[in-house]
């Protein structure tokens, strides 16, 4: 299995700031906005082009780059558009502090953006929380969650996770008898043993923990944690598993749970459309086409219309 992530938007070669600034500006005066100027420029752009196409905004213009799209955009486009224009670890920070206000949190949210993400980028995002909503992301996110799920994420989110170097093979399977006897070897499994080591070994050292537990076991980590653990807890441990073999695949897998059932959840759509694109969006479609015989795109063009499915194309399939 491949662990070579692949963008699909990697920004443009002969980049003017104030130039784009300019067009962009012209395309939301005037009589009617031009949706596909801010299509074109927007979704080929990197994250750090548009920041600087932002400030040059400000600069020519004395205006909110944010606020004159808000304006000028509505529905799922707007969302695209405004999700592409914050800093990648501010986008997510505003996901994860929507998806615990109000009624109830969206657990799957909290897993999707908490338990796929490297000690890097984890350490941006809490970074950003707290200077984004004045309050460390650990506390929010213990108010609004409990037991052995409440635990994981907290030593996720406090940095637990070792950087990705070396792999370790003696120790792999020391981890992994650990696991073998904490889980099947007892009666009741002991969860806090599984949290241990999958919050705090690198994504490489759990590659070779779960071999060398299919070894012990013989059934893989994956059937183990749906065997013996339930509820959220065991989403959470099964996407960091999954990520560990292929995130693009378990990428993939949501997208087509967003895509499928009743109506399609946009928020994660764009989401992981948004905030894949310069990281591994090009082998997420690639996983989408080989487990489901259909390209990412002409999914999103049967689930989706106008200015919002071009801009989503877009991010997917750069010209």
């Amino acid at each position: 299995m491949s662990h070579h992530r692949e963008p699909t938007v990697v920004g443009v070669a002969n980049f003017n700031a104030a130039e784009d600034a300019a067009t962009l500006r012209a395309a939301m005066k005037g009589f009617g906005t031009d949706e596909q100027t801010i299509i074109d420029i927007l979704c080929s752009r990197s994250n750090a082009q548009r920041q600087a196409i932002a400030q040059a905004f400000t600069h020519e213009y004395g205006r909110d780059i944010i606020e004159d799209l808000k304006s000028e955009l509505g529905g799922h486009f707007e969302d695209v558009i405004v999700a592409l224009m914050r800093p990648p670890a501010e986008y997510l920070c505003k996901e994860l502090h929507n998806c615990m206000e109000g009624m109830g949190t969206d657990e799957n949210t909290l897993v999707e953006i908490l338990c796929t993400r490297t000690k890097k980028e984890i350490a941006e995002i809490v970074d950003a929380y707290e200077r984004l909503y004045n309050r460390p992301l650990a506390e929010h996110m213990c108010s609004e969650t409990s037991g052995d799920f409440r635990r994981l994420l907290t030593l996720i989110v406090t940095g637990a996770r070792d950087e990705e170097a070396g792999v370790d093979l003696a120790r792999a399977q020391a981890s992994a008898q650990e696991l073998f006897d904490a889980g099947e070897a007892k009666w009741g499994t002991d969860e806090e043993i599984f949290n241990k080591i999958l919050a705090h070994e690198s994504f490489a050292q759990l590659r070779a923990i779960f071999e060398a537990y299919k070894d012990i076991a013989g059934r893989t980590i994956e059937q183990a944690i749906k065997a013996e653990i339930g509820g959220e807890l065991k989403d959470a441990l099964s996407a960091i598993v999954e990520c560990t073999q292929s995130a693009a695949a378990w990428f993939a897998t949501r997208l087509r749970a967003a895509m499928q059932g009743l109506g399609t959840d946009d928020r994660t759509l764009v989401r992981i459309i948004v905030s894949r694109s310069e990281i591994d969006l090009a082998t997420i479609a690639r996983e989408y086409e080989r487990l489901y015989d259909k390209t990412l795109e002409s999914e999103i063009r049967g689930e989706t219309s106008g200015d919002y499915k071009r801009a989503l194309v877009a991010l997917i399939s750069p010209a």
